[in-house]
């Protein structure tokens, strides 16, 4: 299948570029004034020049630190809840519904990732198990008609949706049928009003700005022919399974491609809970993190944990991260829990 012309092949985070302002020089001056604004035009340049350096040096310096252009990567308001496949344990479903609103959330389940075989059955495990958790308001909306997700009447559920779920399947069908339509806005609005945007596996990796595995000819291509998520954590490759599957370096080589992006590798079971530029690990497994500054050795150990100085490093329940900075949030108590030696991965 051909790339819609929404998608892009390349990533196009690009630095600035200064465009020098051209001169107006009026044939009728005097010499003296010819001198004088050519003077200011110089000094003016220098100090424009130095400037467009400067621009052009954060856009492609590798630090983790220089990249970053937004005042906010993640949601400015409400929260996203990005689950990396597998069983999404009752810790997960409860902070989800929490920030839904409890009981009186307003939930829209988007299964459109799935297969059609399955969507034909008309059954939704995700709605029943919500209904079965104490939320009573639960809609499941799909197509993959673009035409139909610019209408009023399939967004209208929602309008006045608290949280969103994407469950697992195939990235790119998310892609095909909500990108840069009314759906898509609408979808970002619940965000604005407060509310939650969850989804796990292909329902995570949806959620980034650059859309990992979204070939049609298959999940092993990491960079294919739909490369746009919805964005809805800026500059950030969200992979899943990553354990489970052995996934753990796929990100490696995505973020030396594209270094100003943060990869964010979750395994199954486990969750990060993004709200403004931080993100807090739920679940039971771990989540990796990729950045270019860590990649190319520029720092070292950023948990405190076994000093392997490898191409990623691990954050694990209760840990936090600044997505601004793009560094662990460190606590006493935490700091002296992760240099404590570790017998096995039960604890």
């Amino acid at each position: 299948m051909a790339p819609r012309d929404y998608q892009q092949k390349k990533h196009d985070y690009k630095p600035l570029k200064y465009d020098p302002m051209k001169r107006l020089i009026m044939p009728f001056f005097s010499a003296g004034c010819l001198f004088l604004a050519a003077g200011a035009a110089a000094q003016q340049k220098t100090a424009a020049t130095a400037q467009s350096s400067n621009v052009a040096s954060a856009g492609v310096t590798q630090s983790s630190n220089t990249v970053q252009a937004d005042a906010v990567i993640g949601p400015q308001k409400g929260a996203l809840i990005i689950v990396g496949g597998g069983k999404v344990g009752p810790e997960i479903w409860a902070r989800f519904i929490e920030l839904a609103g409890g009981p009186n959330a307003n939930i829209v389940v988007i299964p459109t990732a799935g297969e059609d075989s399955a969507l034909a059955t008309g059954k939704s495990f995700e709605k029943e198990l919500l209904q079965d958790l104490g939320v009573a308001q639960v809609t499941v909306l799909h197509t993959r008609d673009l035409k139909v997700a610019n209408t009023e009447s399939f967004v209208a559920p929602l309008k006045k949706a608290t949280g969103i779920w994407f469950p697992g399947g195939r990235q790119w069908k998310i892609a095909d049928a909500y990108l840069h339509t009314l759906a898509e806005k609408e979808i970002k609005a619940v965000l604005t009003r407060g509310g939650v945007i969850g989804g796990t596996s292909a329902g995570a990796t949806i959620q980034g700005s650059f859309l990992l595995r979204g070939d049609t000819k298959g999940n092993g291509i990491l960079e294919g022919d739909h490369v746009q998520g919805l964005d809805l954590i800026h500059h950030t490759a969200i992979d899943q399974h990553i354990l489970r599957r052995n996934r753990q370096f796929d990100l490696v080589g995505v973020i030396k491609a594209h270094p100003d992006l943060l990869g964010i590798g979750i395994d199954e079971s486990t969750a990060i809970v993004v709200q403004k530029d931080t993100f807090e690990v739920v679940g039971n497994s771990y989540v990796a993190i990729y950045d270019i500054a860590h990649i190319n050795e520029k720092q070292k150990s950023p948990t405190g944990e076994y000093s392997t100085d490898g191409p990623f490093y691990f954050l694990g329940r209760g840990q936090r991260f600044d997505l601004q900075q793009r560094k662990v949030i460190t606590t006493a108590n935490r700091s002296a829990a992760v240099n404590a030696p570790r017998l096995s991965n039960d604890h």
